[in-house]
């Protein structure tokens, strides 16, 4: 009796699926949850720098947010001014408008309970969200993809829009640049004692007020900057940032209020778990973040990367 043949694979299926799911669904699904989580870690950042510096709950992020992407749609549209200038302007046009609502209102609340903070920001993101829905209306504006980025690469188990890689790769060099300045450069110390004793650092000469209505600023600026790179993947619209804003602030629970590493970190992460979740579990894939948060907050309520005070 002749041997048995040992059992026949069909390699061409076993090199294209992992776990029963073709290698492009499941790589595509994970870039596009990089490409989330890449603005999950940027709007989280900003978040976590103003509560961790200014102990502020800014609920008007996603309007600014928002704000970035309008101001770089009317550059492009109105003015002429592209992609490249818009990435530079937006943040300082939205910034200085940040800057104006900590000198005349935030500052006031200070000394008073989080929850003040929070109802001033989440008045003024409604606020923000009527006047663009009355004036751009509610269906989204188009935004062109830069030339210099047009087009994607084929890795061979996917196509990689160059456009998307370019989100991830500049995403990560702003939230690590923004780390290293926060926790490793003298101005970043400055701050943190600031935020600890101000009137210590205040007796050393330096101007706290001014140092912290430029870290709101600057908070804010991290949202434009997110809206304008976000502009030309998702619509712009007056709705863009009530939509992630929830998410955002889930994802700076998850990682700890005020942690600036958790904030990426967690971004980043949990931008991947939604991404595989849409893939084996569908049903789940909007709720995901929010059983996460759920989960981290009876184990480990300060976040994962954050201490408890």
């Amino acid at each position: 009796m002749p041997p048995v043949p040992p059992p026949q694979f069909d390699t061409a299926t076993a090199m294209t699926e992992i776990f029963g799911v073709p290698t492009q669904a499941l790589f595509g699904q994970l870039l596009i949850g990089l490409i989330n989580g890449s603005f999950y870690a940027l709007l989280s950042l900003g978040l976590a720098v103003i509560f961790g510096l200014l102990n502020i709950i800014n609920f008007a992020h996603g309007a600014q947010y928002m704000m970035g992407a309008f101001v770089g749609y009317l550059l492009l549209n109105k003015l002429g001014i592209g992609y490249w200038w818009a990435l530079l302007i937006a943040p300082i046009v939205v910034g200085a408008t940040g800057v104006v609502i900590e000198r005349l209102m935030l500052s006031r609340l200070y000394h008073l309970d989080h929850l003040y903070g929070l109802l001033l920001t989440f008045g003024l993101a409604l606020i923000i969200q009527g006047l663009f829905r009355n004036e751009f209306g509610s269906s989204g504006q188009p935004y062109a993809i830069p030339p210099q980025l047009v087009g994607g690469q084929n890795l061979g188990f996917m196509f990689l829009p160059n456009y998307r890689a370019w989100i991830i790769v500049a995403s990560l060099i702003v939230c690590l640049g923004t780390w290293y300045l926060i926790e490793r450069t003298k101005l970043g110390s400055y701050l943190r004692a600031a935020t600890e004793n101000p009137q210590m650092v205040q007796a050393f000469g330096i101007n706290v007020p001014r140092m912290i209505t430029l870290t709101y600023g600057f908070g804010v600026g991290l949202a434009a900057l997110a809206g304008v790179m976000a502009a030309p993947v998702y619509q712009v619209s007056p709705q863009m940032g009530a939509d992630l804003i929830i998410v955002v602030f889930a994802v700076v629970v998850i990682g700890g209020m005020g942690s600036i590493m958790g904030a990426i970190v967690t971004g980043f992460g949990l931008g991947l778990i939604e991404g595989l979740t849409k893939v084996f579990y569908p049903e789940a894939s909007s709720t995901v973040i929010f059983i996460i948060m759920a989960i981290v907050l009876l184990v480990r309520p300060a976040g994962l990367f954050g201490t408890q005070k």
